[in-house]
């Protein structure tokens, strides 16, 4: 699968092409629409299922280097009102502030991001290791794997400093539930 097919297969719920537009409207810095939602869309396209099929949530990154809460909080407000239509969960969080609370709430390190494509990059599939944004000249995609596992429907895990075993577990019995024709590569 190239990128164009990639993208012209995750643009067709129209629940994530909304959030990419916002997106740009709110000129958030270095802000994607990431992970399971457009990966997920493209396997309901390949397996004749509705778009927004198995869906839980559709995630948004960005990187500000204001680390506070409220202004985080103000994010997530204005984005949720600007898109509250939808009828969709939008999970917003500020990738230069995971640090501060990823180590409480998971018991595993997380050292702090420099960039959206970072906090990409440490997700717990290879998979989902997919952001959308707007670019001048149409879209920007990240994906440093590729599309290979999504046209294959091949859930991978992501052996990164934050990967957990158990939560890859948990998360690729879900998927494999939802879509029974991936295959799980189990985690070494």
């Amino acid at each position: 699968m190239t990128r164009d097919e990639f993208l012209a297969l995750a643009l067709q719920n129209s629940v994530n092409a909304a959030i990419i537009d916002e997106l740009d409207r709110l000129a958030l810095p270095d802000a994607w629409l990431v992970s399971g939602c457009l990966v997920q869309t493209v396997w309901n396209v390949l397996t004749g299922r509705p778009i927004d099929y198995g869906i839980a949530d559709y995630d948004v990154f960005y990187f500000d280097r204001d680390t506070s809460w409220e202004a985080e909080d103000e994010v997530i407000r204005t984005l949720h009102a600007r898109l509250a239509h939808l009828d969709a969960k939008i999970e917003v969080r500020n990738q230069a502030r995971v640090h501060l609370w990823y180590p409480t709430k998971h018991g595993l390190p997380y050292p702090p991001l420099r960039s959206s494509s970072e906090g990409i990059d440490r997700f717990l599939t290879q998979n989902t290791q997919i952001g959308i944004r707007r670019a001048s000249d149409g879209y920007e995609v990240y994906a440093p794997h590729g599309f290979d596992d999504v046209a294959a429907l091949i859930a991978r895990p992501n052996p990164g400093p934050n990967f957990s075993v158990a939560n890859y577990a948990a998360k690729a019995a879900r998927w494999k539930a939802l879509w029974p024709e991936i295959t799980v590569i189990a985690a070494q």
